[in-house]
């Protein structure tokens, strides 16, 4: 029978050194790049907490201490926007620091994502637990890591989010084989490939930034060799996790995931995001896209 523990852990890997953001990243950390006006890193924590989950633990590293700033109070900033009767920009602050139960370790050795996952070891325990990547944002609307701890609580076992690219794009992610479908959206997921050629690619679903893992993935990450890049591959570890028992936590299934993803990690999409994130603002779309429309207009002619 599935492990039906209920999840209410999240971790966020923020310990990246954010390189291709240079010179930008060289003091502050490529989570806390602006999605308008607010840093990418807290649309995730919002994401997890509106799946319930209230508890989250960051994995950071060196150079990250303005990510624990941004998620404390600023009693200062507080007291002069109060003064100034700022209401509006005071709920803003505080709405960070009281979104969770935030708490925070460090990497140390920037050794790959997997091991960036093992050093949740301690803080998680013996529970489920969510993975969120702070690169991928998803959209509001879609609540796929509820759908990711519904078919967790259902099957057990672990569950990666599977969204569909093109062919010749599969070489910049992770790829997995899957079988026949469990439910519409849900599909057993037999393999796992890391970055793998065009030919050599299982399918065209790539693993995308969001995971609802067993316990169990701690104990096969600690016997996981590097892998691709010299690293501890999370890749690996789900690898040999589809082909365990699911009566020992192994087995993986896949969320079939068809709404919006936006990659901040990268800086094409990153741009692409903050532009969709401004049109889609009530204070700001209307005179944005104006201003939009006429530019592309006068590049246009």
């Amino acid at each position: 029978m599935a492990d039906i523990s209920p999840v209410t852990k999240a971790v966020v890997p923020a310990a990246g050194l954010g390189t291709r953001f240079l010179p930008a990243t060289k003091a502050t950390p490529k989570e806390m790049l602006p999605i308008v006006d607010k840093p990418a890193i807290q649309y995730v924590v919002e994401e997890a907490v509106s799946a319930g989950l209230s508890d989250v633990l960051m994995i950071t590293g060196r150079s990250k201490r303005s990510i624990e700033d941004h998620f404390d109070r600023a009693y200062e900033l507080e007291e002069a926007l109060r003064h100034k009767g700022d209401t509006a920009r005071l709920a803003s602050i505080q709405e960070s620091a009281e979104l969770a139960q935030i708490h925070y370790v460090r990497q140390g050795e920037p050794k790959g994502l997997g091991h960036a996952v093992h050093c949740a070891a301690q803080h998680v325990g013996n529970e489920p637990f969510a993975v969120l990547l702070g690169d991928d944002l998803i959209g509001s609307s879609d609540p796929l890591l509820k759908r990711m701890i519904e078919v967790r609580q259902q099957y057990g076992g672990s569950v990666v989010a599977l969204m569909e690219v093109p062919a010749d794009q599969v070489y910049k992610f992770g790829c997995a084989a899957i079988s026949a479908n469990v439910e519409d959206d849900v599909v057993e997921v037999t393999d796992l490939v890391e970055k793998p050629s065009v030919e050599d690619a299982p399918s065209n679903w790539i693993v995308i930034g969001r995971y609802v893992l067993d316990p169990e993935v701690f104990d096969v990450l600690a016997k996981t060799p590097p892998g691709r890049g010299g690293e501890i591959q999370l890749t690996d570890a789900l690898r040999t996790l589809a082909t365990m028992p699911s009566e020992n936590g192994g087995g993986v299934r896949g969320v079939l995931f068809r709404g919006n993803r936006f990659d901040t990690g990268d800086k094409l999409d990153y741009l692409r995001t903050v532009v969709q994130f401004a049109a889609e603002r009530e204070d700001l779309g209307a005179d944005f896209l104006g201003w939009l429309q006429e530019f592309v207009a006068d590049r246009s002619s």
